[in-house]
């Protein structure tokens, strides 16, 4: 089911701990969210691996003012200033956060151990040498904003020409999810400090990204009559995908990108 990138929620959350709006503590909880631990390897001065708090401590010692997000796909950049061995990285695990004030940035790597039932997610963050220069491809909030508005109709509009029933239970539960979100929003992602005009393009952004599961869910089941009908569907969902990306982008960057925030007195 559709759901935030990690990247995101270590980014969001580590602005809001260099700004001084949450603790440690509370900044390593809302990261690891569902997981069971992260750790971050490869920062300098370090010997190995060491804990979320520690490593957000350091990279402030290094000069770290902030965090952006990278969401990258194949031949769309979107958030990386290189180097290519760190692009190629973030390619790999379709994110990344990129540090700002200080060349350092993190990737993912994600380990499922454990049994079926029982299955414990670990994701160790490898800190590399990132080039200090302006992200690939990301727009303002305003932009963003726009361009969902209108990728939300686009979207809606292939969603009704589905025949949804009879597309199984992977579709269902994405339209289940999607109606649950029209309704309301889950618990924020966005941490404290962050802009008003932000939250609400990152939930429009996490609609749109409903909606395409919703067409892909129901490919190839009861919606799918033809060939040329998938291709047409992918067609036009996959410039609605890349909206939502750079607006996400856009929303999780914007502490970086805005007016400094205030730190508690």
């Amino acid at each position: 089911m559709f759901s935030e990138p990690r990247s995101g929620r270590l980014a969001a959350w580590g602005n809001a701990l260099l700004a001084g709006k949450v603790s440690p503590d509370d900044a390593a909880s809302a990261i690891v969210g569902d997981d069971t631990v992260h750790r971050v390897a490869g920062l300098p001065g370090e010997a190995g691996p060491v804990g979320l708090t520690l490593a957000l401590g350091r990279l402030r010692g290094l000069g770290v003012t902030g965090f952006r997000v990278a969401l990258p796909a194949p031949g769309h950049p979107l958030g990386l200033s290189g180097p290519p061995e760190f692009n190629a990285r973030a390619l790999d695990a379709a994110e990344a956060v990129v540090g700002y004030g200080a060349p350092h940035g993190l990737v993912p790597e994600v380990t499922e151990v454990g049994p079926a039932g029982d299955v414990r997610v670990e994701v160790v963050w490898q800190c590399l040498a990132v080039r200090e220069a302006p992200p690939a491809d990301v727009p303002s909030l305003g932009e963003a904003e726009r361009e969902l508005a209108e990728a939300l109709r686009e979207a809606t509009v292939a969603l009704t020409r589905l025949d949804v029933a009879g597309s199984g239970p992977a579709a269902e539960a994405a339209i289940d999810a999607y109606r649950a979100r029209a309704e309301g929003p889950d618990s924020p992602v966005l941490a404290p400090g962050y802009p008003p005009r932000a939250v609400r393009v990152l939930e429009l952004a996490r609609r749109v990204g409903l909606l395409v599961e919703v067409a892909a869910a129901a490919e190839g089941v009861g919606g799918a009559v033809s060939a040329s009908e998938l291709a047409a569907r992918a067609e036009v969902l996959r410039p609605v995908e890349r909206v939502a990306r750079r607006a996400r982008v856009a929303a999780y960057n914007s502490y970086v990108e805005g007016p400094p925030p205030r730190p508690f007195p």
